[in-house]
């Protein structure tokens, strides 16, 4: 075989290959599927981290109430647009038995503290890292958002920016069941 034919056998091989790795990586797998049902309803990893006024907040203390766990940054502007209906549905579904949990994943308080408070937030927000990230599936992307039941086990988790009306929704039937 000359050098042209095994290049021209080579290239068609390549091909072939790229081809079927697109096609095995566009098809949706059966694990891929049935991960997420998984992750949802088991209990939801506990945690003791820094809030924002010098104290430890400690998420099995909510056990009983439906649980908005919302991790943000200040420098994510989806995340920024989802934190006014954040303030709007605890104010509005507290007394019901709803606690909006913000965990930041900015580098330091400072920036946070001057959005909490610039913004009013009637929330609690924790400074989150790298662990806590990697208890909830890894924070690979923000905005991401766990709804917890108040037996304190994942139901749903939002990755991205998220309608609210959705959000609203589901902590309603929570907080009804």
């Amino acid at each position: 075989m000359g050098s042209h034919v095994k290049k021209k056998l080579l290239i068609g091989m390549v091909a072939v290959a790229l081809a079927f790795g697109i096609y095995v990586l566009g098809r949706p797998s059966r694990f891929h599927v049935r991960r997420p049902a998984r992750a949802e309803l088991s209990l939801a990893p506990d945690f003791s981290l820094p809030d924002l006024r010098g104290g430890y907040l400690k998420l099995s203390a909510y056990r009983g109430r439906v649980v908005l766990l919302h991790f943000w940054a200040t420098w994510c502007d989806p995340c920024r647009e989802e934190i006014p209906h954040f303030i709007e549905l605890q104010n509005k579904y507290r007394a019901q038995g709803l606690q909006i949990i913000g965990i930041s994943m900015d580098d330091g308080p400072e920036p946070v503290l001057d959005y909490y408070q610039r913004f009013k937030m009637n929330y609690p927000v924790v400074m989150g890292n790298a662990k806590i990230g990697e208890l909830y599936g890894g924070v690979l992307g923000l905005p991401i958002a766990f709804v917890i039941g108040r037996d304190g086990r994942i139901c749903k988790k939002h990755i991205g920016a998220t309608d609210v009306s959705i959000f609203e929704n589901e902590i309603v039937n929570m907080l009804q069941n």
